[in-house]
């Protein structure tokens, strides 16, 4: 059953729900309140009722025969569905028929972990309530409707690891209350659009693992809301802005690995204060590592191994003891290992090579160190 609010009384039972079509309401199921489609014209209701029976038809394996015993014409389609539609995790197969864009009244939808599969129907864009969209982990072909844009309630957008292809439609960014966009792990190509850092309440922006190139706008580091941006796995090109972090003050995750950045590392992105992650490994940045990087005091994992970086770690790297995380590996830094490296609460490796208590990855292999260590 589709449920929404939790509510502390339980077995309390309704009134007067669809009484003739009229106005009405809330009824309890489950310790749950569920606030009914039914509080729209009998027509509307059996409009709803005929989308609900379009979708049942177009599935064509229910494994566990959920449709089968929660929805029939023989009882009310009050108690199908609400504003909220989750049919996530039941291993459903079939297809979203068009008359799906009938649930106009549709606030929440969740489909994530099924196997619907064929193109999204445009009329999708009718679902103008809607506030959270899952559709993540199914076999969906053909684009990401640009009619996702023209949703101005969306909030959350999931599309993880659901085959859509071709380009980010730039009209995304006409949902300007987004605040989840979760689009990796897709086929998608071509550049990020720049309208993407119009979208000013976006707190999570994951593309990573598409097939994407072009050079990541600037526009994206002046989201000043946003905790993540995950782009790692694609081929993105070009370089940083020096202003990184400028305007990006709650900052937590950044995830560039595994794709075609180059140039140096900017200075501004110790500004990102409150970075916990930052990963950079498998690109073509050169240039020294800057003592500035010693004033991410948060930072639990850091990697940039297998670029071209050069000069030594400064001594300033000591003073990240949250580290859990170290791979600097693969580039050509030279000098000896700075003693203050293992002053952090992982250890130090010369001599005191046993105190490693903390640090649970550290990767330093193929450098140009110098000087002599102690034996583990």
């Amino acid at each position: 059953m589709l449920l929404l609010f939790k509510v502390s009384k339980p077995q309390v039972t309704s009134t007067n729900i669809c009484s003739n079509g009229e106005s009405l309401h809330y009824f309890i199921l489950n310790n749950t309140l569920v606030a009914s489609l039914c509080y729209v014209a009998q027509t509307n209701i059996n409009t709803d009722q005929l989308a609900l029976l379009s979708l049942k038809s177009q599935i064509s394996s229910d494994p566990f025969r959920f449709l089968n015993e929660s929805w029939s014409p023989a009882i009310s389609v009050c108690r199908w569905a609400s504003e909220a539609l989750k049919l996530s995790n039941l291993a459903l197969t079939g297809r979203i028929p068009r008359d799906f864009g009938n649930l106009t009244f549709l606030v929440s939808l969740d489909l994530g972990n099924n196997h619907f599969h064929g193109n999204l129907p445009q009329e999708m864009a009718h679902l103008r309530r809607l506030k959270f969209l899952d559709l993540s982990l199914n076999s969906f072909r053909g684009e990401i409707p640009s009619c996702f844009g023209f949703l101005h309630q969306l909030q959350v957008v999931n599309l993880r690891s659901s085959s859509f292809t071709g380009s980010i439609p730039p009209s995304l960014s006409n949902a300007s209350r987004l605040e989840t966009l979760q689009i990796s792990a897709n086929l998608l190509q071509g550049n990020i659009p720049e309208e993407i850092g119009n979208l000013h309440n976006l707190n999570w922006l994951s593309i990573e693992n598409n097939q994407l190139t072009g050079s990541i706008p600037f526009t994206i580091f002046n989201i000043s809301r946003i905790e993540v941006i995950a782009f790692s796995y694609n081929s993105l090109s070009g370089d940083l802005p020096n202003g990184l972090c400028s305007d990006l003050p709650i900052l937590k995750e950044l995830y560039l690995s595994i794709n075609k950045l180059h140039g140096h590392l900017p200075k501004s992105l110790s500004n990102c204060s409150q970075l916990q992650i930052l990963s950079l490994s498998q690109n073509d940045f050169d240039g020294p590592i800057h003592n500035e990087i010693g004033r991410l005091s948060n930072l639990q994992t850091l990697e940039i191994g297998y670029n071209h970086f050069t000069g030594i770690i400064p001594q300033e790297i000591g003073n990240l003891v949250n580290l859990v995380k170290l791979d600097m590996g693969g580039n050509q830094i030279t000098g000896s290992i700075p003693i203050s490296v293992f002053n952090i609460s992982f250890g130090f490796l010369p001599r005191e090579i046993g105190n490693l208590t903390e640090m649970q990855f550290l990767y330093l292999n193929q450098n140009r160190f110098t000087g002599t260590y102690s034996k583990l």
